[in-house]
């Protein structure tokens, strides 16, 4: 007799705004097993989830066709309340975390434990008070159990997003009732070294049962966690497979309809690239939480991309966000022989730097604002562009929805238009709209923090290419700060690894996998030295 699946979807349909994102989708999740979803932007992952776990937007959108079963039997889920009563957790994609908490009050959030005091023997359970020592001890055992060694009443704010996906993922695993657990790209922001701690603590969950729905662009993380992997196209089930009946090359060419070469490198040799520095850093220090960064010296050449790598909380995010003036620095910085004003965004846009943050919604898009206006906003702002000559200056409307229609097709930004609201897009798109934002400025050097993050195969290739392009034909700068340490080999120059928020050497990219994860572990330079000896 066939137990009983954990999960069943059976035929599973979904439209938004007439345009059809989900058609028929069907699969089933055993007990205590991973089944991983895999497709590129706007293949219907996301909502596929967002069904499941009773989004409101999927109920207010007029719902959906098909049916969910659990555990043998029909459920409706009309909100998360009630998919976490059935024992459903999710991580999401975008953080759902409380920035003034601590980690603790976000991981024990509606689930706070309790004790009594002399004001609940008179007034009843209202009055009971925080026991903030269990709390602690619980959310500590979350964190252990996945690696994230950190304080865990820091608050949340400021917290690199790194480690707020490791607070997300440690939330879910502090719920008694779990049953079925959605992991919605829980590694797109983790370097290969959290990454696989993750996949350790999934498989822990697994054997106690859990069962997980496993979203994720990294397909090598697809083959490793599965027992099962289901590929959608367009809003359609292309297929289902498992590890051991499939390649990551196929599932490749699954998701995207066609052939996906294998990733070159495309450096160039360092001969070629001439010795005219246009950035040189001195001695920069940067306060920022859980990416501090501890006096890099560092010079970028004019024309060059340059990568910067490095475990998560070393300090290579940190770089970026204190050159743009959004994180307390000093230090000695020059672009092009003239000193950089730090702690002062509007002087780096004023002098020809621009930034793609790695925190999209955050820092990178106006939400509820067209993707035209998000793609021109800050060089109407700062440049005067897209506006319209004359006494009275107002926003030229045609010709920024000329310009986004443009950028909208280079970068293959899957929407209904320009005028459509950029939080409608998938993760992937509303980061395309990030990059499109920055180009726009017309810099002479791009700053780019985890710039495919959560991005399927297929539209990474394109940004990394879009990228090269500006790089190889416009003479643009790059500076690109990645987790990806592949992503950084393929397209970079040279790559700047950071240990500790100093910088623990440079290499080439076709450098050995030893030096490049020596360096990481900041046992680089001790290695070669017993090596000489």
């Amino acid at each position: 007799m066939t137990a009983t699946a954990r999960l069943e979807m059976r035929n599973i349909g979904k439209e938004y705004y007439g345009n059809r994102v989900l058609k028929g989708v069907s699969f089933t999740l055993g007990t205590g097993r991973v089944l991983s979803l895999v497709g590129e932007n706007g293949a219907g992952k996301s909502t596929l989830m967002n069904i499941l776990f009773g989004m409101p937007v999927i109920h207010a959108t007029g719902g959906f066709d098909g049916e969910i079963r659990l555990d043998g039997e029909k459920v409706v889920i009309k909100s998360p309340e009630e998919a976490m009563k059935l024992g459903i957790g999710m991580v999401h994609q975008e953080f759902m975390l409380l920035p003034g908490f601590s980690i603790t009050e976000n991981i024990k959030l509606n689930r706070e434990t309790t004790k009594s005091s002399f004001l609940s023997r008179l007034f009843g359970k209202s009055m009971k008070w925080l026991d903030m020592p269990a709390m602690k001890h619980d959310a500590r055992e979350s964190m252990d159990a996945i690696g994230l060694g950190i304080d865990e009443m820091l608050p949340v704010k400021g917290l690199p997003v790194g480690h707020m996906q490791f607070v997300e993922i440690a939330r879910e695993l502090d719920k008694k009732n779990i049953r079925l657990l959605v992991l919605d790209e829980p590694t797109a922001v983790l370097t290969e070294n959290d990454a696989e701690k993750l996949l350790e603590a999934m498989r822990i969950l697994t054997d106690k049962g859990i069962s997980i729905l496993f979203i994720s662009h990294r397909l090598d993380e697809v083959m490793k966690a599965s027992d099962k992997i289901v590929v959608l196209r367009d809003g359609e089930q292309i297929a289902e497979t498992t590890p051991s009946e499939t390649t990551i090359e196929k599932i490749a060419e699954l998701m995207v309809g066609r052939k996906i070469e294998s990733g070159e490198m495309r450096g160039r040799p360092v001969s070629s690239i001439r010795d005219e520095y246009i950035l040189q850093i001195k001695d920069l220090h940067v306060a920022m939480p859980g990416e501090s960064v501890k006096g890099v010296t560092l010079d970028v050449k004019q024309g060059e991309i340059l990568g910067i790598g490095g475990l998560a909380g070393q300090g290579k995010i940190g770089i970026p966000n204190g050159i743009m003036g959004l994180f307390p620095s000093s230090g000695d910085v020059l672009k092009n022989g003239l000193p950089v004003r730090l702690n002062d965004a509007r002087f780096a846009l004023d002098n020809g730097m621009a930034f793609v943050s790695e925190d999209r919604r955050g820092t990178g898009l106006l939400l509820d604002d067209s993707i035209e206006f998000n793609i021109v906003a800050t060089a109407t702002q700062i440049q005067g562009k897209y506006m319209t000559q004359g006494k009275i200056r107002i926003l030229d409307s045609k010709g920024m929805g000329k310009y986004a229609q443009q950028l909208i097709k280079e970068l293959d930004i899957r929407c209904t238009g320009p005028s459509q609201l950029t939080r409608r897009l998938s993760g992937g798109n509303q980061q395309k709209v990030c990059i499109a934002r920055a180009i726009t400025l017309a810099p002479n050097l791009l700053f780019v923090s985890e710039p495919t993050r959560g991005i399927d195969i297929g539209a990474k290739k394109l940004i990394l290419d879009h990228l090269v392009k500006l790089n190889r034909e416009n003479g643009l700068t790059i500076i690109m700060t990645s987790s990806e340490l592949a992503e950084l080999r393929s397209i970079c120059d040279r790559i700047a690894i950071v240990y500790q928020g100093k910088l623990e050497g440079i290499l080439l990219p076709a450098d050995s996998d030893r030096d490049f994860g020596l360096m990481m572990a900041g046992e680089y330079h001790k290695f070669h030295e017993k090596e000489a000896v």
